[in-house]
């Protein structure tokens, strides 16, 4: 362990953001005398002493003798909230954005806190908070290995370091999303017209029926081996799809996005 987190067994923590996630964290941290929060609505900021959580009156107070930051603000004020507070942190102290953002967003923010003086953290949380600190974090960055400590000392069970480069941990996020948001916006969609045709059942039938219990690695390899071979019939298909969807009084978003990546497929090969 490096000089730089020759720290007390209690970091002070700064939570810069209080929503659902600081909560969470915060309820099950028993940092009480150790953490101080910001948030710049007064109803959160009420929230935060029945939390274990000293509510300031200013972000300064908040980051003035924090050894490390959990930034859980929106994703749209990820970027600015690490800029503007980056000179309030005391020197070396640990930077960790915890938003669900880019990695060029998060590169942007690193050179704010970095050039500040603190160390800045990329960091991926990656399922439902509402495991509170067993969540599983990914950790990247320069400052990666020190801060993925002090984490564990707050409490946090499960963090591994993904490697040093600001923007890994976020790629990893960021790509997976649009698997996992993907799919829910495609059974929405699905499913929506299957209930408004009155096919539910037999759909979700003929489904389960045709699941392949296959890795993703394979899922990945099969699918576009099939898109790149059938892509352009397949295309066709999904444009009476879409018909049939519109004819239902649904809109077929994903699958007109999935009609052109059919057709592109088919025809780069």
């Amino acid at each position: 362990m490096s000089d730089k987190v020759a720290l007390s067994l209690a970091p002070g923590v700064a939570l810069i953001g209080f929503g659902e996630a600081g909560e969470r964290f915060a309820r099950a941290g028993a940092w009480r005398g150790r953490s101080w929060g910001w948030d710049i609505a007064a109803d959160r900021r009420e929230l935060m002493p029945e939390c274990q959580v000293d509510a300031v009156a200013n972000p300064a107070d908040a980051l003035d003798d924090a050894d490390i930051v959990l930034s859980l603000v929106t994703a749209d004020a990820a970027l600015d909230a690490a800029c503007s507070y980056a000179p309030l942190l005391k020197p070396g102290a640990f930077w960790c954005d915890m938003n669900s953002v880019s990695p060029d967003t998060k590169r942007e923010a690193a050179a704010a806190v970095d050039g500040a003086g603190g160390r800045y953290v990329d960091v991926a949380v990656m399922a439902p908070v509402e495991q509170a600190l067993s969540v599983p974090l990914l950790v990247a960055g320069p400052a990666a290995a020190d801060a993925l400590v002090l984490l564990k000392r707050l409490g946090f069970t499960n963090v591994r370091c993904v490697g040093e480069e600001v923007g890994r941990a976020s790629a990893i996020k960021m790509i997976r999303s649009v698997m996992v948001k993907g799919l829910e916006a495609l059974s929405l969609e699905c499913a929506t017209a299957a209930e408004a045709a009155g096919v539910l059942d037999e759909v979700t039938a003929s489904l389960d029926a045709s699941e392949k219990p296959l890795g993703w690695s394979e899922r990945f390899a099969y699918n576009r081996e099939r898109m790149a071979t059938h892509g352009l019939r397949r295309a066709a298909e999904m444009e009476e799809s879409a018909k049939t969807l519109q004819g239902l009084g649904v809109e077929p978003v994903m699958t007109r996005g999935t009609i052109v990546l059919q057709r592109r497929t088919a025809k780069s090969r």
